[in-house]
């Protein structure tokens, strides 16, 4: 296996918030002057971790601070020449979107881009399978290794098959908070959220997966502790269309193109996220996202040769939260916040308009990622080992690694990787030969 570490990092000029509903909002995103950002965290762990081939971080960053971002992840990828760095930011993009319109020249909108979740996942899978990496394994920017096996438990079991001969292409970890706890903390629920957790049904979930085999099949995606194999990534995009909660979503496209996630529950990361700047920010993405998922669902549940997803396979996470119950959820929590907490006016305006709209918005790109996906396997084809696409990412991303030569890539006109690096070879010797999978 030739795997790869893929890190999404983000950055603005500060850490005020964003408006609400502002295009490009994250999460959180790193202001360019902090003095020890979660990236520098992330590939410091990384240093203990054995067989490390390449890590691509994906560079994204508003036009305001791009080439003051470029400049603080240049210095951080560079203090790190062991982990082999690729930068992967505004000029790279533009040469993979590029070659993306060459081979498909019909797809539109931003599908493979540095803008959107889902667009940045596609953006790291494009290009691994550029570079010919089999295995993609993603990190988020805020998270940890925690020991020197993270990346070999990321490559345990895939590309096998389980007693029921069913491929694990598709594997999710799991994360510790800062109290070592891998539980969603069910006792500070405030009255006016009382609608929109999830934490029961989450905790319920995982602690079954936890007392089962170390392999089994998951209905939660950890998107800073999963690992691809190309079966899976070459066949099923990421949907770019979706606000957030791009990792969960892809679990949906898997199941409805035939696949599964898998989990491990001995393979994890600890979380150490930085504060939320806006927490109504956030809950208008879910209004979207949620509100979107169900009339995605159904249209692909309309569609021949699709598998169906029903509630009832997604039990007890996240089976409610697909139904069109949904919109009752979102009316009650918007209502309640707008009364009492923080943000209210912001949660005021999401319960009298945003969430119409959001509806309105829903059904008119409840079939978009259908018709994006059919162009995604080929597009992957054409594009996987492409050799000229390949060193020019690699002539442009590579940092300047102080002291040490710069990475060796070549691809040969057969597509023969050069790569000089050590070499996974075949994982088979990580498998327990009778794990009991279910």
């Amino acid at each position: 296996m030739n795997p790869v570490i893929v890190i999404p990092t983000y950055w603005a000029e500060s850490d005020k918030s964003s408006g609400l509903g502002e295009v490009g909002t994250y999460d959180h995103a790193t202001p360019i002057a902090k003095p020890v950002p979660e990236l520098e965290t992330c590939l410091s762990s990384l240093e203990q971790v054995r067989g490390v081939l390449r890590v691509i971080v994906l560079l994204v960053a508003p036009p305001t601070c791009a080439d003051a971002a470029r400049a603080r992840v240049n210095g951080i990828c560079s203090a790190h020449p062991d982990l082999n760095p690729l930068i992967i930011g505004n000029r790279e993009a533009k040469v993979v979107e590029n070659a993306i319109h060459v081979v498909a020249p019909k797809m539109e909108g931003e599908t493979v881009s540095l803008r959107g979740y889902g667009a940045i996942r596609n953006m790291g899978l494009v290009v691994a399978a550029i570079l010919g990496h089999d295995v993609v394994v993603f990190m988020d920017d805020d998270e940890v290794a925690l020991d020197e096996n993270f990346l070999v438990d990321a490559v345990y079991g895939l590309g096998l098959l389980t007693r029921q001969d069913l491929p694990v292409s598709a594997k999710s970890g799991y994360f510790f908070d800062r109290n070592d706890s891998c539980y969603a903390d069910e006792f500070n629920v405030r009255w006016y959220d009382r609608f929109w957790t999830k934490k029961a049904e989450f905790n319920d979930w995982m602690e079954r997966a936890q007392q089962s085999t170390r392999i089994s099949r998951s209905n939660y995606v950890c998107g800073g502790c999963f690992a691809l194999y190309a079966d899976a990534f070459c066949h099923v995009a990421f949907d770019p269309y979706i606000t957030r909660g791009e990792d969960m979503d892809y679990l949906f496209n898997l199941r409805m193109n035939g696949l599964d996630v898998w989990f491990d529950n001995q393979w994890a990361v600890r979380h150490l996220p930085p504060k939320t700047p806006s927490h109504a920010s956030r809950f208008l993405q879910d209004v979207y996202r949620w509100t979107y998922e169900v009339e995605k669902l159904d249209v692909a549940n309309h569609r021949i040769g699709l598998r169906r997803i029903t509630p009832d396979s997604l039990e007890p996470y996240p089976s409610s939260w697909i139904t069109p119950q949904i919109h009752k959820r979102i009316f009650f929590t918007s209502l309640l916040r707008s009364i009492a907490g923080p943000e209210r006016s912001e949660y005021f305006h999401i319960w009298l308009r945003s969430r119409i709209e959001a509806k309105a918005w829903a059904r008119r790109m409840s079939q978009s990622y259908l018709s994006f996906q059919t162009y995604w396997p080929g597009m992957m084809s054409a594009l996987w080992l492409n050799a000229s696409l390949a060193n020019a990412l690699v002539d442009s991303g590579t940092p300047y690694l102080p002291n040490m030569r710069q990475a060796s890539w070549a691809v040969d006109a057969e597509g023969a990787d050069n790569w000089d690096a050590q070499s996974y070879g075949d994982t088979s010797g990580y498998i327990v030969e009778d794990e009991d999978w279910s």
